[in-house]
């Protein structure tokens, strides 16, 4: 579908320019099974290489992201009737951002994160953590352990997994008899569609749309009975799942985006064969903003230090000397440099002292939560720009 070239992972933020020489990067290239229609990165990268001890990326930096959390947990007790006597399992539970409003409402709760730096944060609000990568065995232990559970949240994990069939088959183990799960994860006709190549990096294995998972789930017992379209991520969708033998119906909405995905040709070969055209248009169209940026001038500077700006930005062969520094909110990304480009990342408050006639927001999908934030630089005539899927300025 796309060759990206060569690739540092897109979270591994380097802490000192003594690491510039050394730094690793592998090929980023994505494929397409024509069995299945599942879209998968081609391995060169481990799990336990990319989401180290201190993995940079906390849930709760983004407030859109933790009312879209609070909000779930809300809808979810009142849909489940869950209780005190009920049991929340969350799969890749980051900082605490989705399970401290279950926790809040005295409903028993477990979280499952292998990054230790966001598991500790989740610790301190009192949500217990057990840091390990999920498979079929951790399920089975969590079974022994625990109990198993009345609801399972994923969200945007399921990209993340390698081996994505024993991750279904360890779902359906803790699964209660009559319980749900929930997975979020962001939807590939959107990525073809708005040509959202920046979201692609060695961290996320499989590009999914609802037919793909549908196979997957299928396979392990699982099958989906509703399904939601969000705004999130830039497209996503919210999957809900039962065992296969259970009291509940499946909801037309199911049929309703599989034939969404049929009638865009998702499981032809049509939809990916054009893809690397857009690719390499987007970023000639940025390597032409920064140019002409230098040619009158002009200084660009970029905000929010994200792993997808990091694919956009190493694409498009843009470097420190085009971009001197991006600012972004997260303490775990302060003071590091991004990888590949090793431009420094700093602390917002900075931005304060600057007037720059640009600045470039990497995480396009949170546009209107930073153009907001930066509301007192827009009335100060700086301008903000996007690069996904086209270039604009806002």
């Amino acid at each position: 579908m796309v060759d990206l070239g060569i690739m540092p992972p897109s979270n591994a933020y380097l802490t000192g320019a003594e690491q510039f020489a050394n730094e690793k990067a592998y090929p980023l290239k994505v494929w397409v099974c024509q069995h299945c229609w599942l879209v998968q990165t081609e391995d060169f990268t481990k799990a336990d290489e990319l989401f180290t001890a201190d993995y940079a990326y906390f849930s709760s930096t983004s407030a859109s992201w933790l009312a879209h959390a609070r909000q779930f947990a809300d809808s979810s007790i009142q849909q489940l009737a869950l209780d005190s006597n009920s049991f929340v399992v969350e799969i890749a539970s980051n900082d605490g951002y989705l399970l401290q409003n279950y926790l809040a409402q005295a409903i028993p709760c477990l979280g499952i994160e292998p990054t230790q730096a966001t598991a500790e944060a989740a610790r301190k609000l009192g949500i217990e953590v057990v840091s390990e990568f999920f498979t079929t065995e951790l399920s089975e232990k969590l079974c022994q352990q625990y109990r198993q559970a009345d609801l399972i949240i994923a969200n945007n994990v399921l990209a993340h997994v390698p081996d994505i069939n024993d991750f279904a088959k360890g779902i359906k183990k803790l699964l209660a008899a009559e319980g749900q799960v929930s997975i979020e994860f962001p939807h590939l006709l959107n990525l073809l569609r708005l040509h959202q190549f920046d979201t692609i990096y060695h961290e996320h294995y499989s590009y999914l749309s609802l037919y793909s998972v549908q196979n997957v789930f299928s396979a392990a017992g699982l099958r989906i009975i509703n399904v939601e379209k969000l705004l999130t991520h830039g497209g996503s969708l919210r999957v809900w799942l039962s065992h296969t033998d259970s009291h509940y119906q499946v909801d037309s909405s199911v049929a309703l985006v599989l034939e969404e995905e049929e009638k865009a040709g998702l499981q032809t070969a049509q939809p990916y064969i054009n893809f690397q055209k857009h690719v390499r248009r987007i970023a000639d169209e940025l390597k032409a903003f920064v140019s002409q940026c230098k040619s009158e001038n002009k200084t660009l500077l970029a905000y929010g230090a994200a792993a997808k700006g990091n694919t956009l930005l190493n694409f498009a062969g843009i470097t420190v000397a085009d971009i001197p520094v991006v600012y972004d909110a997260a303490p775990s990304k302060q003071g590091k440099f991004m990888p590949g480009s090793h431009i420094p990342i700093k602390n917002p408050q900075l931005l304060l002292a600057e007037k720059p006639d640009y600045i470039l927001i990497l995480p396009w999908n949170i546009t209107s939560e930073i153009t907001t934030q930066l509301q007192n630089m827009a009335v100060r005539g700086v301008r903000f720009v996007v690069a996904v899927p086209e270039l604009r300025i806002l």
